[in-house]
């Protein structure tokens, strides 16, 4: 049997963050049982939405073998089409079950970085998403082996462990908002959601530029850095009006 490592740290990423959510979910005195079935929604739909989004993005490498588009299990997977799948789900899910869309929403966005620092390091185990050259003595240098590099740095040995830089930021974007998930932010639902959209997308438009596997630019920006920055923008307009706005009703 091969194992896939790419969807074995997805699903350990996944297990853990329910944990975290459903402990976060009795704190706050939500449906635990609605939680689960939200977060089994999200994730079916995050991970599909993730696919689709990625290969948009890289069409002209399945024109030649569409079904290669299926194989998720060789990675390619884009977290902003994940975020906008979950998203279309769970509002769906809730609003089909009568239930507050932003107290749901605020927990799974504060477990989610817990889910995307483990699932990250399939990255690793498929030697992928890693970043541009460094000299050997570059202290966190990754080795990539031939056959994983781009063609212009089948010279180079070493490259940044971009993956790495990622799953520590999501690593600590999980411990502020999982503690801040308990404080006086639980009475301003939505709030935690957009901290958590800025945040990642923070994290994005600082680590984006060091890879080399961005394959597509408006202009000279990297698109995953551009929808990062809208991200951020749009969050942060929508968090203000949550905090100083009138009550959300959702």
């Amino acid at each position: 049997m091969v194992l896939r490592w790419y969807g074995l740290m997805i699903a350990l990423g996944f297990l853990a963050a329910l944990q975290c959510a459903i402990r976060l979910a009795r704190r706050l005195d939500l449906d635990v049982d609605c939680l689960v079935n939200l977060a089994l929604i999200c994730f079916i739909a995050g991970v599909i939405g993730a696919r689709i989004y990625y290969v948009a993005l890289s069409i002209d490498s399945y024109i030649a073998n569409p079904l290669a588009a299926l194989e998720i299990w060789k990675g390619g997977l884009s977290i902003h089409g994940g975020i906008i799948g979950g998203i279309i789900a769970g509002v769906a899910f809730l609003k089909r079950e009568k239930k507050p869309v932003l107290p749901y929403a605020d927990i799974i966005a504060a477990t989610i970085p817990l889910a995307q620092a483990i699932g990250r390091w399939g990255n690793f185990f498929n030697s992928e998403a890693f970043g541009r050259p460094v000299q050997a003595d570059f202290p966190l240098k990754l080795a990539i082996a031939p056959q994983y590099r781009p063609a212009s740095y089948q010279a180079e040995s070493y490259f940044h462990p971009t993956f790495l830089y990622e799953s520590i930021w999501n690593l600590a974007l999980f411990a502020i908002l999982y503690r801040l998930s308990s404080s006086k932010l639980k009475k301003k639902p939505g709030v935690i959601f957009c901290l958590y959209l800025i945040g990642y997308s923070l994290g994005r438009v600082l680590i984006e530029p060091l890879r080399v596997d961005t394959v597509r630019y408006f202009m000279t920006v990297p698109v995953p850095v551009l929808v990062s920055a809208i991200t951020v923008g749009a969050a942060l307009a929508l968090m203000l009006h949550f905090i100083y706005g009138r009550e959300p009703k959702a």
